[in-house]
């Protein structure tokens, strides 16, 4: 099921750079990050809409643990997108899902320190292997010691999406049900990216203009069903099964798809839509920065996984 996930995601990355080009049509004097509130508000919007009708009078039967949940979930949740999102539009999507899974490494390395334990030659060599792809993908400016704003940006979302994956492992929201949380999430999520794009807003028109595009419908339709309802609803139904550190490595396969999808979608939905975005190429500084980012996981996952804890 989390594999699925990843695939939903992976599938995220060309679609969002595409409705964010579909947007600076509608806008364009507008800053980057009203293009990333309008990739992000209308998906959870209507998300949030289709699970508050689909647990109608259950509305009221929210316990204050799924509340809190929700809450501390969509925060994080909020971080990471809005940071990965306007990432997004200064660096290639396969890159951007590349250095989104540097999460794979903090998190061992944070249960080693909530443990007390030394996490091994195993996670040393991979945090190793990880900094130097990152280095790679993000075109490390070795002079002026200095990443890209996308690439930067991304890891800083990567840290939010840590604390994401922490809140689902932690033991006192065990009981607590799929759907009533993942709405709460969905609204704190829609309540952020709405203040957002409004406050960026050049015009009032800019925020309705795009309402008459079929293909910003097909965008937002897409990633509400695929990458926000179906990804969250799965993940936040099974990560719980298996410990934030499998979890974290599972979540790697996202780049692969994304790879995948970054070769193929970007050309469609340029004649789709009548947009400028080609497709990517395999590159060699994405085989190597990807491999190297990919092999620090496997190592990592020939270690003993670490106990699970309260996050």
């Amino acid at each position: 099921m989390l594999l699925l996930v990843t695939l939903f995601w992976g599938l995220s990355f060309p679609l969002m750079k595409g409705a964010g080009q579909l947007a600076a049509r509608h806008a364009p004097d507008a800053g980057t990050w009203f293009f990333t509130g309008m990739m992000l508000m209308p998906r959870y919007i209507l998300a949030s809409l289709v699970l508050a009708v689909v647990l109608g009078p259950m509305l009221r039967s929210i316990t204050r643990l799924e509340l809190k949940q929700g809450l501390l979930i969509g925060a994080f949740a909020s971080g990471g997108m809005l940071f990965q999102a306007d990432g997004l539009q200064f660096t290639a999507a396969s890159t951007s899902a590349f250095l989104s899974q540097f999460y794979a490494i903090l998190i061992p390395l944070w249960v080693a320190w909530r443990t007390r334990r030394n996490p091994g030659w195993g996670v040393w060599l991979s945090c190793a292997l990880v900094l130097t792809g990152v280095a790679v993908l993000g075109r490390f400016d070795w002079e002026t010691m200095r990443l890209g704003r996308g690439e930067s940006e991304t890891l800083v979302a990567s840290v939010f999406f840590m604390g994401q994956i922490l809140m689902l492992e932690r033991e006192e929201f065990v009981p607590n049900r799929v759907v009533p949380m993942t709405l709460v999430m969905f609204l704190v999520q829609a309540v952020i990216f709405t203040g957002l794009s409004v406050i960026t807003a050049p015009t009032a028109q800019a925020l309705v203009a795009p309402l008459a595009s079929g293909a910003w419908w097909g965008f937002t339709l897409a990633l509400t069903i695929l990458c926000t309802l179906g990804a969250f609803l799965l993940m936040n139904r099974w990560q719980k099964e298996i410990s934030s550190t499998e979890a974290g490595l599972l979540y790697c396969a996202e780049p692969v798809w994304s790879s995948g999808a970054s070769l193929v979608l970007p050309g469609l939905f340029s004649v789709w839509v009548g947009i400028s975005y080609p497709n990517e190429a395999l590159s060699t500084q994405l085989l190597i920065g990807g491999s190297l980012i990919l092999g620090a996981n496997v190592v990592l996952q020939l270690r003993p996984p670490p106990p699970r804890f309260s996050a």
